[in-house]
């Protein structure tokens, strides 16, 4: 049975709605830029990188993240990093794709944000259309930054909002409250962007409460802890409040430290949208078809509840409904078909 259920999702046709680019960046592409670009790393091997990627909590796996970072310099590096991200998903059966990027953590290093936005979306748009991958793409804010760095970078963003669906709020959460950047959310919505943000990762159920309060999100990434409050996992199930769950990221960083505990069954069972999704795959261990793997097993999912996590990605997405209803119509046919 488990070989079949691997099969299923291999060809199960999926969204992912919660994938930081610059988290993709592998091991090889590290060296690969690193050299093109003469830029000094503190490894000498790709097996110094592929050890140095082993970390137990979030601050390290940031440490290592934002030092990757520096090898991305030209628009060609953007470039590849993107169509290296969507060969590997689009291999995986996954259909749409909405990304995030940090703006921040390269205009902070003196990469230009029209040198990062336009290897993605020339990426996003030509290598996304020969595979038929359709995509959405999401601006990050820093939390660790303050607010006045984000709405420079809002600010920042003005000639290329043609090319942007939305902002998001990523990086240290602990110690950066939602309520810290009210302001650039309320400026964002107003200038017609989707708001996402993550939240109840490391931080605790108040800062789900904050974001949806505060911020006024349409979609919220991770979300685990709002399970510890059964008043707010009604609230966000009544509301169609999708959660990006990320779950080989969630083991990586102990924010679950048993797979066969992972709360991604119970938000289903509750009503959630909840939506299955990469976060990081290079540094966390696995794109999408692995981390659906990494929780059908242990929770022993029914062909059902993984049919309907496929759905809920398109259902959770920016997508306009009539592209929605026929992806959803695509997966039921999938299912229909697919023989045990």
């Amino acid at each position: 049975m488990n070989a079949n259920i691997d099969e299923f999702i291999a060809g199960l046709p999926k969204a992912e709605l919660h994938l930081h680019l610059e988290g993709s960046l592998e091991p090889e592409q590290m060296f690969e830029f690193a050299r093109r670009n003469d830029i000094d790393i503190p490894y000498t091997s790709i097996a110094e990188v592929k050890a140095a990627y082993q970390f137990s909590k979030l601050q390290d796996f940031l440490d290592i993240y934002y030092m990757g970072m520096n090898v991305l310099q030209t628009e060609q590096d953007f470039f590849d990093l993107t169509a290296a991200y969507l060969r590997k998903v689009a291999a995986e059966n996954t259909r749409h794709v909405e990304v995030f990027f940090d703006p921040q953590g390269h205009t902070e290093r003196g990469i230009s944000f029209k040198t990062a936005i336009t290897g993605i979306h020339n990426a996003l748009t030509q290598v996304g259309g020969e595979l038929g991958v359709s995509f959405k793409l999401i601006m990050c804010f820093l939390r660790h930054l303050d607010e006045a760095s984000a709405i420079k970078t809002l600010n920042q963003a003005k000639p290329f909002k043609h090319l942007l669906t939305g902002v998001g709020l990523d990086s240290s959460e602990l110690g950066n409250p939602p309520e810290k950047f009210e302001i650039v959310f309320k400026m964002a919505k107003d200038q017609g962007y989707k708001l996402v943000a993550h939240a109840g990762e490391e931080g605790p159920v108040e800062y789900v409460y904050d974001t949806l309060d505060l911020l006024n999100v349409d979609r919220i990434d991770h979300g685990n802890r709002c399970m510890d409050d059964a008043i707010l996992v009604a609230r966000i199930a009544k509301q169609k409040i999708a959660l990006t769950v990320c779950p080989l990221s969630n083991l990586k960083l102990q924010v679950v430290t048993d797979m066969t505990k992972h709360p991604i069954k119970a938000m289903l069972e509750s009503g959630i949208i909840a939506t299955i999704n990469s976060d990081d795959p290079a540094y966390f261990g696995g794109y999408m078809n692995d981390n659906y793997r990494s929780v059908a097993h242990p929770l022993n999912l029914s062909i059902a509840e993984l049919t309907l996590l496929a759905k809920n990605s398109f259902i959770g997405s920016f997508l306009p409904q009539a592209a929605i209803d026929k992806h959803v119509a695509a997966i039921d046919d999938y299912a229909a078909s697919f023989k045990f």
